[in-house]
């Protein structure tokens, strides 16, 4: 999707639709100036809308080069940010497949908003609300795809709404390869197919990926990671993601761990399919996160040196599969107690994190579709967060307002001493799960032991793959995670002024 910034007077932008967010309280002024500019009968037929958040009215203009316009709701002004926006133009998305609309412009408006924040927030929010997954669609070419090129006009005359809407597309384009990640089939993404498509990006983006095969795994020892494959006949990957520009502010990495597992069955302690198992193509959410992040970061030239480790295999209930009661020695030496083989994420995490240690990272961010847990406490509205250290208190409160810019929301839970005891084991170090209770937080506190630096854990198995749709984000996956370590690392390198 080519997206361009114009600053050409409204009458003359030719669009096949034109989109004007609008808020309640320039709703009358709105109207004036559409029939000024577009014709008396798109006054008319505009004369109903309220401007409210969700609400849309399709005109048509009799004076001017646009084929249709559609006016979207904002709200009320006063509540208008970054995340309204992107809703409001999202709304718009309806008329632009009612329309088949293969070019669309999009009004910015005059908000109290930074003009790059308004561009950005437009452009991003279209696109994720445009994007469609039609690999497995026999007929896709047949029908309407979507538009092929978006010009956002802007009253701004400087530069600042090219980058916002530059930066936008970026977002909006690397969050599209953590969705189509997560919603291929699992046939086309074994461990091994996950790399080389982990390597195809690297290569296109400029950063690097090193992947391991079984052999290095083994030697290194990641014995979570291996015990959860020994059910599977395709061997496990450890991939290696680095982005270290010459610029960059931090001599010690930031280290993001993606939870990888391309499908899970359960194990031995199987699933059920219906409502259950069916989704689990998307227990890699975690890596395909910070595959998303890594484009980010290399696209926009983030000045962070940044690792990504991403632990893959599938689990099944094959071939030699671990069992419960197994004792499990891990990476780090620590042994683990299976009572259920349907804990396997944080087993391959716990490794991964172990492995971390050898950078001396400056701090550490896991993200895993962990827990059902987390969605019974949350649901699919945000993600819950986590971390061991007072010392990442600061980080943790930049991470959840990175959440609040980005709507990838996240929730802090608590990591209470206490919930640790929940998962001792009376014969091996620990075991790995703590029972009904508190299940999200069980899970961090097994992972706490295999880290001995800044730590922050992101279970986000509620807002990882949706059901239903939501505004921007599709059926299916949804890229969480991408767009809030994009802007989490941004402001690492540029620290925001309190």
């Amino acid at each position: 999707m080519k997206v361009s910034v114009t600053t050409i007077p409204l009458r003359e932008l030719d669009v096949d639709l034109l989109l004007i967010p609008v808020t309640e309280d320039r709703v009358q002024a709105a109207l004036a100036e559409i029939e000024a500019v577009f014709g008396p009968s798109a006054g008319r037929a505009a004369a109903d809308f309220k401007g409210t958040p969700g609400s849309g009215v399709l005109i048509y203009p009799e004076t001017a080069n646009a084929r249709r316009v559609a006016l979207v709701g904002l709200g009320a002004a006063a509540g208008v940010d970054a995340e309204r926006v992107r809703r409001s133009v999202a709304e718009g998305v309806r008329f632009v497949e009612t329309a088949k609309a293969e070019t669309v412009g999009i009004s910015a408006p005059a908000l109290a908003l930074e003009a790059e924040v308004v561009s950005q927030s437009l452009i991003e929010g279209f696109m994720l609300a445009a994007y469609r997954f039609l690999r497995y669609k026999t007929d896709a070419k047949q029908g309407f795809a979507g538009p092929e090129r978006i010009v956002l006009h802007s009253s701004d005359q400087d530069k600042t709404s090219r980058r916002g809407a530059e930066r936008g597309r970026i977002l909006a384009e690397s969050v599209m390869s953590a969705r189509d990640l997560v919603n291929l089939s699992p046939h086309e993404k074994t461990p091994v197919l996950f790399a080389k498509a982990i390597e195809r990006s690297a290569k296109k983006y400029g950063y690097e990926a090193e992947v391991w095969d079984q052999a290095l795994i083994e030697a290194e020892g990641m014995g979570g990671l291996l015990a959860v494959n020994r059910g599977s006949v395709e061997p496990p990957t450890f991939t290696v993601l680095t982005w270290r520009p010459e610029h960059a502010v931090n001599e010690r990495p930031v280290v993001l761990v993606g939870k990888g597992v391309v499908f899970d069955t359960g194990g031995l302690s199987l699933k059920k399919t219906e409502g259950s198992m069916e989704y689990m193509k998307s227990d890699m959410a975690g890596a395909a996160a910070v595959v998303g992040a890594m484009e980010a970061l290399a696209r926009l030239e983030t000045p962070v040196y940044v690792v990504g480790l991403i632990p893959a295999t599938d689990n099944r209930p094959g071939r030699n599969a671990y069992v419960p009661g197994e004792v499990v020695r891990m990476h780090a030496g620590t042994t683990v107690e299976v009572l259920n083989t349907d804990a396997e994420g944080r087993m391959i995490l716990a490794d991964a994190l172990s492995y971390a240690k050898t950078y001396r990272p400056e701090l550490v961010i896991d993200l895993a579709t962990l827990t059902g847990a987390a969605v019974v406490a949350l649901g699919n509205e945000c993600a819950a967060v986590m971390t061991n250290d007072a010392e990442t208190a600061a980080s943790l409160e930049a991470l959840r307002a990175s959440g609040d810019r980005t709507g990838d929301r996240v929730h802090p839970l608590p990591m209470y001493e206490e919930y640790g005891k929940l998962i001792e084991s009376a014969v091996a170090d620990i075991k790995n799960i703590g029972g009904r209770g508190a299940g999200a937080i069980t899970a961090a506190k097994f992972l706490e032991h295999f880290v001995d630096y800044p730590w922050i854990h992101i279970d986000i198995a509620g807002p990882s793959f949706l059901k239903e749709p939501k505004p921007y984000r599709p059926k299916g996956g949804t890229g969480f995670g991408v767009r809030l370590l994009s802007d989490f690392l941004r402001g690492y390198a540029r620290p925001r002024k309190s």
